[in-house]
């Protein structure tokens, strides 16, 4: 899953929503420059990502890019998702999207001394171009992808997957469905734990 997913399963918790952001951009197991619940959230990042990776339905989905995108179409599918989550945001969550991100965005700008100074560094993009509001549309994730590509220098060729997206786009929201319902099923429990 990508960003959007990672919010939103960190329910209302602030700091648990941070980590779970940041996780990405922090290595190893060490979390002890991180208040507690932060450092919650990344463990429940990485939790999150082992669940998808392994999960049949994720696989399905990334076996009908594969022969396109090789190993770069299990980040695609990552944004596919975060993009039906998005378009369908109304079905998840009873606050419009627009607030919804704009609340989160306030709270990264609030927990700014906190974040990777890798996420410091796009944390103005972000919210300038407002990505996590663009993954609703084809035409938004299009921006996300071609971002995306330029980062691999070109050899992800991401810019091109929209095209498949909207070939297959049916079947990979009803993945995205069948998944994401497991997904937060799933941790539900582990969040109850931590």
């Amino acid at each position: 899953m990508n960003y959007l997913a990672h919010i939103y399963l960190s329910k209302e918790d602030k700091e648990l929503r941070i980590g779970n952001f940041i996780a990405d951009a922090v290595k190893g197991k060490d979390f002890s420059m991180f208040p507690d619940r932060v450092a919650q959230g990344i463990i429940l990042h990485r939790h999150i990502d082992t669940f998808t990776d392994t999960h049949p339905v994720v696989r399905k989905s990334k076996d009908l890019i594969r022969e396109e995108y090789g190993h770069w179409s299990g980040v695609i599918v990552d944004i596919y998702y975060d993009h039906f989550l998005a378009a369908n945001w109304s079905d998840f969550h009873h606050m419009p999207l627009e607030d919804y991100v704009q609340d989160f965005y306030t709270d990264l700008t609030d927990q700014y001394k906190v974040l990777p100074e890798r996420v410091q560094k796009f944390l103005p993009y972000m919210i300038e171009q407002n990505w996590l509001y663009n993954y609703a549309t084809v035409t938004g994730i299009s921006k996300i992808f071609e971002q995306m590509n330029h980062r691999t220098k070109g050899k992800s060729k991401m810019n091109f997957a929209p095209i498949e997206l909207v070939k297959y786009y049916q079947e990979l929201e009803g993945h995205f469905r069948i998944f994401f319902k497991d997904l937060k099923i799933h941790i539900e429990q582990r969040t109850s734990e931590i």
